[in-house]
């Protein structure tokens, strides 16, 4: 019977070690395990009834050339009052400074914005009135041309109602994919030629709420980046299926997941990967490490654990 137990309990340490080696190969730690800037947040609302008296999800931040580049969104009122578009520099992630012609646009509603360039063009994909994503471009990142609001095709060619915001693009081997949400129920990947009309790669999420529970309620995704053969989506979450109420207190984390095919993904084990109501992650290489900055509705810095 002891040798029995000791059997049965050598295979089970086995079996955890298995377990856990796999994780660390499919989660490296240079992309979950962080820790917070001492001296956060790093950048927030002015505070002082400017346009940009607070600031919204989700902020976007590149690496060029020395320079962090943040593009945020703005108001001076109520959720439903309109948001503009702002732009800040930073050359050490933690010390920004706004640029003098903010709003740099205020043409349209651009909120929950998604930034990257492609052959020397800008491409910001972002929410609009009603959660409604739509196009930007832009030759220097500072001034941006309206390019329309985007239009999502089910598998069989129909049209997908609104709301459908929090637009995260992957391009690769020259093809376009969108990952999307829809009143934050779970995360849909399309695809398309023209970066204006996309069609689903299928109907179902390809990520869904749950089951644990920091993002039973909730969804989104903010980023994605591929990292030694593997996609890895950076998004947020949350436990509140009253969320949208604002007289509810909901409490948004930021995950990851992993996927081989941008189609089927696994979810971190060890989400969420900071702890707290800090939400919209983006990753940031900066040529040497990965930094992590949240960005909703404080911008706060982590550097790699």
């Amino acid at each position: 019977m002891k040798k029995t137990i000791q059997i049965g309990l050598a295979l089970l340490l086995f079996t955890v070690a298995g377990c856990q080696k796999q994780n660390e190969e499919e989660f490296p730690a240079e992309l979950v395990h962080f820790k917070p800037y001492e001296n956060n947040p790093v950048f927030s609302g002015s505070g002082t009834g400017t346009w940009d008296n607070q600031i919204r999800e989700r902020g976007y931040i590149l690496f060029e050339n020395g320079v962090y580049k943040m593009w945020y969104s703005g108001y001076n009122g109520g959720d439903s009052t309109e948001k503009h578009l702002g732009y800040a520099t930073s050359t050490d992630g933690i010390n920004w400074k706004r640029d003098a012609g903010n709003p740099i646009f205020d043409k349209k509603w651009t909120e929950d914005m998604f930034v990257f360039k492609n052959n020397d063009i800008y491409y910001m994909y972002a929410e609009g009135n009603n959660d409604v994503a739509h196009l930007l471009t832009s030759t220097d990142g500072i001034q941006w041309k309206e390019e329309g609001d985007l239009t999502i095709l089910k598998t069989n060619g129909d049209t997908i109602p609104s709301p459908y915001g929090t637009p995260t693009v992957w391009i690769e081997d020259g093809k376009w994919y969108l990952f999307y949400e829809r009143n934050d129920l779970g995360i849909w990947l399309a695809t398309s030629d023209d970066k204006i009309t996309w069609t689903n790669v299928q109907d179902e999420p390809v990520i869904k709420m749950g089951p644990e529970e920091y993002d039973a309620a909730a969804v989104a995704a903010n980023q994605v980046i591929k990292h030694k053969g593997r996609y890895y989506i950076y998004y947020h979450g949350s436990t509140n299926p009253n969320w949208a109420d604002p007289n509810e207190n909901a409490l948004w984390t930021s995950s990851v997941a992993m996927s081989t095919d941008l189609i089927h993904w696994k979810k971190y084990p060890g989400n969420p990967i900071v702890e707290g109501d800090h939400s919209s992650p983006i990753l940031v290489f900066d040529g040497e490490k990965y930094n992590l900055f949240t960005m909703h509705d404080i911008v706060w810095l982590y550097f790699p654990d």
